[in-house]
C-alpha cells in the first residue's frame, strides 16, 4: 500500500511543536498501526523539509508521549497508547497538593459507586471467587500490619471486569495510581490495613448478595475512610493543602 508523504513545514516558529504535529498527522492520515515501522530519518527529514535534529527532537518529544518508540539500530516504530505518560504527568502535577489529590479521589469514587450497579447485573461466579481470593490475600497482608496496594488495585479492576469495558477499567487504573503515586510527594500510608481489608470484604459480601444499596454504600464508605487519610496528613501538615 502506498503512502501518503507529508507536507513540507512553512511554518517556522517552534519548529519542533510543528514537526510534532506532522507526524502525528502522518500516522492518523495513512491509519498506522501500533508497531509499524516508520520510514527512515532522513526520508522524514526530507518530507517535512526540516534537519535531521529538528526531526529527532520531535520524535524525542513524541517518545515522552508514548506516541512513538524508537529502537536502536532498527527504527522508529508507532507505539501503542498507553496511559503511563499521562500518570507519570499527573502524579508529578499533583505534588504536595492535597486538594488536588482529593479532587482525583472524588473522580474515582463517583466513578466506581455510579456503575456498580452494572456490575450486579453481570458478574460471574468465577469473578466473585477471584474477588474473595484477593480479599483473603488482603487480611493475610493486613494481619501483619502491612499494606497491599496491588491487591487493593486488583481488586478494583476485577470488581468492572465483568462490564467488559477496557476504558473504565483503564479510567480506574488512572485515578488509582495518581493517588498512589502521589504517596511519593505526601504520607498516604494507610494507618488501618485491617480496617481497609473490612471495607473491602463488605463490599464483595454485598455484590455477591446483589444488594445495589448496600454495595453503593459499602463503596461510599470506602472512599470516606481513603480521605480520612487524607484529612489527617492536611491536619499534621501543610504541604499541598490550600495549592
Amino acid at each position: 500500500m502506498a503512502l501518503k508523504t507529508m507536507k513540507p513545514l512553512t511554518r517556522a516558529p517552534l519548529l519542533h511543536v510543528s514537526v510534532q504535529e506532522s507526524l502525528r498527522a502522518y500516522i492518523a492520515d495513512n491509519g498506522l498501526a501500533p508497531g509499524t515501522l516508520l520510514p527512515a530519518e532522513g526520508e522524514l527529514a526530507s518530507q517535512l523539509g526540516v534537519s535531521r535534529n529538528s526531526l529527532r527532537e520531535g520524535i524525542k518529544a513524541l517518545e515522552s508521549l508514548g506516541v512513538l518508540e524508537s529502537r536502536r539500530g532498527v527504527g522508529i516504530f508507532v507505539k501503542a497508547f498507553s496511559f503511563e505518560p499521562l500518570l507519570d504527568n499527573l502524579a508529578y502535577g499533583l505534588g504536595g497538593a492535597l486538594r488536588q489529590i482529593e479532587e482525583v479521589l472524588e473522580i474515582r469514587r463517583t466513578l466506581e459507586v455510579g456503575l456498580i450497579g452494572k456490575t450486579l447485573e453481570m458478574i460471574s461466579d468465577e469473578d466473585i471467587a477471584e474477588l474473595r481470593a484477593t480479599v483473603n490475600r488482603m487480611r493475610l497482608y493486613a494481619e501483619r500490619g502491612q499494606s497491599f496496594a496491588e491487591d487493593d488495585q486488583l481488586f478494583h479492576r476485577l470488581l468492572f471486569r465483568c462490564q467488559n469495558n477496557e476504558t473504565l477499567v483503564r479510567l480506574i487504573d488512572v485515578f488509582w495510581l495518581a493517588f498512589y503515586k502521589a504517596s511519593d510527594f505526601v504520607n498516604l500510608d494507610n494507618v488501618d490495613p485491617m480496617a481497609t481489608w473490612r471495607d473491602h470484604e463488605a463490599i464483595v459480601d454485598a455484590v455477591e448478595a446483589k444488594n445495589l444499596e448496600d454495595a453503593r454504600m459499602r463503596l461510599d464508605r470506602h472512599y470516606a475512610g481513603i480521605s480520612r487519610v487524607i484529612a489527617n496528613n492536611k491536619t499534621s501538615s501543610n504541604v499541598g493543602g490550600t495549592q
